[in-house]
């Protein structure tokens, strides 16, 4: 159970941002379909991590009769969405106006890098040309050195599927206040450059330069940023507070003037070894790193044979409800520093149900016990 508990969405199979997005609606208890090809239904070696949480169905949508499957799917939904380059779906009959026609109450969305218009639209693109447009990748990197790619976490993820999920949330609350469906465009260079909006709001009132390394959160100040430990580790400190900064030297340490900042602070001397550090992360000031404990119970999960992945996005729950869970969990750590053989209900991965997707071949006899396409999963294969 979940806010979007209810709420049933088809989502045509993609990479990156738009699986992403597909992944943060199941977890707050939509049921996604998704719509796979036949060349690449079942993911074959691939970790099913982003896919967690649905079932997928496998349609042809080159074949005479596969648009057709997924407007049958689409008259009992709430939400689409697809990551198609622009006039792709419209050319292969799930386009907007083909879905409206089904479903006036649908909402419609589109992932794409460029957008729907513009020079670049039809250009083929990844998160480090988004970004970098957007004007997200300069201030990233060393003084006097190049722009660093933050994986791709910025472009794809943060500007576009977690931007296209609350484009659709959005949406809902309108469909079902108004009755009317509508089209949600999200284009990675769009979010990746709202995401910069606190960088310009610097710039503008004359606290943030154009390079790199002179900033107060690039790294320029010797209160925030990244140390190397005598034990050849690394260690994240934040201290930008005046209170905090002279933790790491026994508060010994005057907070220097965020105008004036001296790089040369960094190769005085290394910092203590990452140990200690690593298991207290006490304070602003030593920040943990991912192995850390409250890493571990809050992000990271371990799921079976050994693969890990972050925890699903947590909701508001009540102060009741968050007691009760409080007193559960101090109650299953007795149990567990114990050796005590956990009961039942308990046993089972944090996230929930293991993986659900089941690949539901179109030609199949069988009905799916999914509501949105029992009556669309006994056709023939497409």
């Amino acid at each position: 159970m979940g806010p979007l508990d209810g709420v049933r969405v088809v989502e045509i199979a993609g990479i990156g941002p738009g699986p992403f997005c597909a992944m943060l609606l199941a977890d707050m208890g939509a049921e996604v379909v998704r719509v796979d090809r036949p060349e690449t239904a079942g993911g074959a070696g691939w970790p099913a991590l982003m896919s967690r949480g649905r079932r997928s169905v496998v349609v042809d949508l080159k074949h005479e009769r596969g648009a057709e499957v997924v407007l049958r799917l689409v008259e009992h939904a709430d939400a689409l969405l697809e990551g198609f380059r622009p006039g792709v779906a419209e050319r292969l009959g799930i386009g907007p106006d083909d879905c409206l026609a089904r479903n006036p109450r649908l909402v419609y969305g589109r992932m794409t890098g460029w957008g729907q218009d513009g020079p670049l639209r039809h250009a083929a693109g990844h998160d480090i040309a988004y970004i970098a447009l957007a004007g997200a990748l300069h201030p990233i990197g060393e003084p006097g050195g190049a722009p660093v790619p933050p994986l791709n976490l910025l472009g794809d993820f943060g500007g576009g599927g977690m931007l296209l999920a609350f484009g659709i949330a959005c949406g809902l609350l309108e469909a079902r206040r108004s009755g009317q469906g509508q089209v949600v465009d999200a284009a990675i260079v769009d979010g990746a450059a709202l995401l910069t909006t606190s960088i310009h709001e610097m710039v503008t009132l004359g606290l943030w330069e154009e390079r790199r390394g002179a900033n107060l959160l690039d790294g320029g100040a010797p209160y925030y940023g990244v140390y190397e430990t005598a034990d050849g580790e690394h260690v994240a400190v934040g201290a930008l507070e005046p209170k905090f900064y002279g933790e790491p030297a026994g508060g010994r340490v005057p907070h220097p003037d965020p105008g004036r900042v001296d790089r040369r602070v960094r190769g005085q001397r290394r910092l203590r070894r990452a140990g200690p550090w690593t298991e207290r992360g006490e304070g602003p000031s030593a920040q943990p790193r991912p192995g850390h404990l409250h890493a571990r119970r809050r992000v990271a999960a371990a799921r079976p044979r050994a693969t890990v992945q972050p925890h699903r996005a947590r909701t508001a729950r009540s102060a009741t409800s968050a007691g009760a869970a409080h007193r559960r969990g101090a109650l299953l750590q007795r149990l567990r520093r114990r050796g005590d053989r956990l009961p039942p209900r308990h046993r089972r991965h944090r996230l929930g149900p293991a993986h659900a997707s089941r690949t539901l071949a179109v030609a199949s006899s069988h009905r799916s016990s999914t509501s949105m396409n029992r009556e669309n999963a006994s056709r023939c294969r497409l």
